[in-house]
């Protein structure tokens, strides 16, 4: 049974109520399907200190040839949660050295995923208008991940 198929037969029995159980139930499945796809690696509640304005903690972070940055929107607000993403990717920008022209990332309520990127030489974050939603749009969530961290 593919991923999609297990979270629809799933959904109706779980109470997703909480941040912990639709990172459990939501988020954590399709980041382990990614990394199943690409043979990334995975890092949650990375911390990193860039300097004293900028340190913290980032909700997960998948490396493979190219770096993607996952923000978990606190209290589902996703704009918020956006501007967490921005603030995370410049962090990020800083932090690590790579030859990656673009730091990608995106932002998810479990449920909701919208995608963001930082452009390095011009120093600018954009904000994609779509909303992937899961589990409806699962396969073109998996699809646009698996292009990122794998180009």
């Amino acid at each position: 049974m593919d991923l999609k198929a297990r979270i629809e037969e799933s959904l109706p029995r779980l109470s997703l109520t909480s941040e912990m159980a639709r990172r459990e139930f939501l988020i954590a499945p399709v980041l382990t399907d990614l990394l199943h796809y690409t043979k990334a690696t995975l890092k949650v509640e990375y911390p990193i200190v860039v300097n004293n304005q900028l340190k913290g903690s980032l909700d997960y972070l998948v490396q493979n040839r190219q770096t993607f940055l996952l923000v978990e929107a606190k209290n589902e607000d996703l704009e918020r949660g956006f501007v967490q993403l921005a603030i995370e990717l410049i962090a990020l920008d800083q932090w690590i050295e790579s030859e990656e022209t673009i730091l990608h990332g995106a932002i998810s309520t479990g449920n909701i995923w919208q995608f963001g990127q930082f452009e390095r030489q011009a120093r600018e974050v954009t904000q994609d208008l779509d909303l992937y939603r899961v589990p409806a749009d699962l396969d073109d969530l998996l699809r646009i991940l698996v292009r990122i961290v794998q180009p």
